[in-house]
């Protein structure tokens, strides 16, 4: 059982892990059956390591921030619920495979923090948008709806990795408060996930590791590789995806409406207008673009207001929760 608390805003969160051998620690290599889908299978082997949670728990709780800006620290955050998958199938070999990589060749002694989604997390968005992930498939559909959430437990558990988990919350929003939390307290955070939502995140203190399916490894993605990729800062990425649409979430772009608004269009209006509510609010009492553009904003600026309500990730509603239990 793992407990983590959100006291006030300031505080970080602590842990309980009393389901965790703490005179074991151990890092778990992971190989899955034949089997494409979760299955119960599997063999786990483990190999010990030097680091566990518990130097996150008593460096962030009770050391000075001080001296952990100067050991200039990392926390890792671990999304586990897009590793579950090969496509938009659930796949246990997917998440063997990126586990298995992420503990040999990314973090070997920082400690870890594995966030999953919570049942029914998708709900609030998917009343706003109801295309918003409708085409993924649970991890729990089918005859092993029983092991997939039990099976990524127990490695995770065998790895000595403390596992959050929120009912009606997605991984995405607990990962983005945790996140916060802990630069706020002089850790360098990093984030282990395929989802670009987190590229909105991006700083000076904070990463992302990705994984490379063509190149079979992991690659750190940090502010430097977000400027040469966008030219921009990531406080415009959000905007721009919503103009955009995100494919893989199932959030349809302006350009479905308006084939001729591309790339080039939205990042040259949010590059100079910074935000999207900054660009529909000039769009609305003056000439923007092209008549096109000008027309598109005017006439979809509820579509992309909504769009933001989807995309943008929640990093303060944790604040309001009394301490929570997670199985």
């Amino acid at each position: 059982m793992i407990t983590v608390g959100f006291i006030q805003p300031n505080s970080l969160f602590s842990f309980s892990t009393k389901s965790i051998d703490k005179t074991q620690p151990s890092r778990t290599k992971w190989v899955s059956s034949s089997s494409s889908s979760f299955s119960s299978h599997s063999s786990v082997e483990t190999f010990h390591r030097t680091g566990n949670v518990q130097v996150l728990q008593k460096d962030v709780l009770c050391g000075n921030n001080e001296e952990i800006r100067k050991k200039n620290k990392r926390v890792f955050f671990l999304d586990v619920s897009p590793l579950c998958y090969e496509g938009n199938k659930p796949s246990s070999q997917a998440f063997g495979h990126w586990i298995s990589l992420f503990f040999s060749q990314v973090s070997l002694t920082d400690p870890v923090i594995a966030v999953i989604d919570g049942e029914e997390g998708n709900q609030r968005r998917r009343e706003l948008l109801p295309s918003y992930k409708a085409h993924r498939k649970s991890p729990n559909h089918g005859r092993y709806s029983k092991r997939p959430h039990q099976f990524v437990d127990e490695v995770l558990r065998k790895c000595n990795v403390p596992v959050v988990r929120i009912e009606g919350h997605e991984a995405d929003d607990v990962v983005a408060t945790l996140m916060e939390q802990a630069v706020q307290r002089g850790y360098r955070a990093v984030i282990a996930s395929p989802d670009k939502d987190f590229k909105q995140l991006i700083s000076e203190n904070v990463q992302i590791v990705i994984p490379l399916a063509d190149l079979r490894r992991w690659s750190f993605y940090t502010l430097k590789h977000y400027h040469a990729q966008y030219n921009c800062d990531p406080q415009s990425d959000l905007s721009f995806r919503c103009i955009m649409g995100d494919e893989v979430d199932g959030v349809p772009g302006i350009q479905h409406m308006v084939p001729a608004f591309g790339r080039k269009t939205a990042m040259k209006l949010v590059r100079k207008h910074g935000s999207l509510e900054s660009l529909l609010s000039a769009a609305a009492v003056r000439t923007v673009g092209r008549p096109y553009a000008q027309e598109a904003l005017t006439k979809y600026a509820d579509y992309l207001r909504r769009n933001y309500q989807v995309l943008a990730l929640n990093r303060f509603f944790l604040y309001h929760f009394k301490p929570l239990h997670f199985d």
